[in-house]
């Protein structure tokens, strides 16, 4: 039931295979990934060797591991449940004392995610296996084939993949100490791409769709009263995908992903620009204003013109008068017309004078369209920038 040596200061050389049968699954929220592993334990036990022409040509036997001592190896990052484990009761044992035995697992381990490029990331994930009863000096863990085979392996019996596939597993050995001892690790690492397709389509190109309508919306005339539920219609789009972002990456206050910065730098865009909108439809609104005042101006100045006609003609007000304007004199028919010309001088140039709100609204208006496009533009080149230089 003790470690299997007849030299105690030998140490156990443990060899093991890990095989990645399917990646399950990638949580993002919770900073987890789930796979179906199978692992195969190999070491030598020195008290149970035979002669195969001794025993009838015998070179295999199973042998229950209740009967045997047998390494207890752990997963450091192992985050799954106890019946997710199944193990083969048995141990197989050759002639020479070497001996193997197999566990299947549905494992869920924790790695630490960059999100970064999300969703053209790519993660390196370590599974840990050490060993949890034996210091380094009495066992040593070691890999029963290198890096090249084992991805080999993995890449056949790969049965499913989903969102993420494989591309490197690596092989590091090393120790841990616990505080009091040095213990046995090997580790895989594993290096798992997401594939962006499903992404592209749900989220990036509608977000790329509801910029370019934003920008669209410039050419939107502010009369017909269209454009600002328009752009309002297009920020309650934006966030809508700000919400489903939400449920996808986890809550993290540093290294917010590419896609994150992007919506929101194109939903305070658009937050602007309906703010923009809704001061260049105030000062659109103002030019009816002052051109109301204007002609009620105009309409005082010409009653009274015609008050003064009548008054030196002896004629009473226009409701109360037989004679048409036709049989007033010369002079008085002459005078009426220069002032009727006046008058119109007078408010075609008040309506000049008001006509600055609108010149002010549209070069309001080019300002921002130009400085919105020159902003996203810089933004854009800021991410390039940085994602060359991680």
């Amino acid at each position: 039931m003790i470690r299997p040596v007849k030299n105690w200061t030998t140490t156990t050389q443990v060899n093991l295979e890990m095989v990645l049968y399917g990646i399950l699954g990638v949580d993002e929220k919770s900073q987890t990934v789930t796979t179906h592993i199978w692992v195969t334990k190999h070491w030598t036990n020195e008290f149970l060797r035979w002669n195969q022409s001794d025993f009838c040509g015998i070179d295999e036997v199973s042998v229950p591991k209740a009967k045997l001592w047998i390494p207890e190896i752990a997963i450091q990052q192992d985050a799954s449940d106890d019946s997710s484990i199944h193990e083969d009761p048995w141990v197989i044992v050759h002639p020479d004392g070497s001996m193997f035995t197999f566990l299947r697992q549905r494992l869920t381990f924790t790695c630490r995610f960059n999100l970064y490029k999300f969703p053209f990331d790519s993660q390196r994930c370590n599974i840990t296996f050490i060993s949890m009863d034996s210091s380094v000096s009495s066992l040593v863990l070691g890999s029963a084939i290198n890096d090249s085979v084992l991805m080999v392996t993995s890449t056949q019996f790969m049965i499913t993949q989903g969102e993420w596939g494989l591309k490197d597993i690596e092989l590091v050995s090393g120790n841990i100490t616990n505080g009091w001892r040095y213990h046995s690790t090997l580790s895989y690492t594993v290096t798992l791409d997401r594939k962006p397709f499903l992404y592209v389509i749900n989220f990036i190109i509608p977000l790329v769709y509801l910029l370019f309508l934003d920008l669209a919306s410039f050419s939107i005339s502010v009369d017909s009263g269209e454009k600002f539920g328009f752009k309002v219609t297009v920020l309650l789009s934006i966030s809508v995908l700000l919400l489903i972002l939400k449920d996808i990456l986890p809550s993290t206050e540093v290294d917010l992903p590419v896609i994150a910065n992007l919506c929101v730098a194109v939903f305070t865009l658009v937050w602007l620009s309906v703010l923009e909108s809704m001061l260049v439809s105030f000062l659109l609104n103002l030019d009816p204003c002052c051109d109301k005042e204007s002609k009620k101006i105009y309409m005082k100045k010409d009653s009274k013109v015609h008050k003064e006609a009548e008054e030196e003609n002896g004629q009473v007000k226009p409701e109360q008068s037989c004679f048409p304007l036709g049989k007033l004199g010369a002079v008085e028919l002459l005078r009426l017309i220069l002032e009727e010309v006046k008058a119109a001088r007078q408010e075609a140039g008040s309506q000049k004078k008001h006509r600055c709100y609108r010149r002010v609204a549209t070069i309001i208006d080019n300002l921002f369209f130009v400085g919105y496009i020159l902003t996203f533009v810089a933004f854009v080149m800021y991410i390039c920038i940085g994602w060359i230089n991680l």
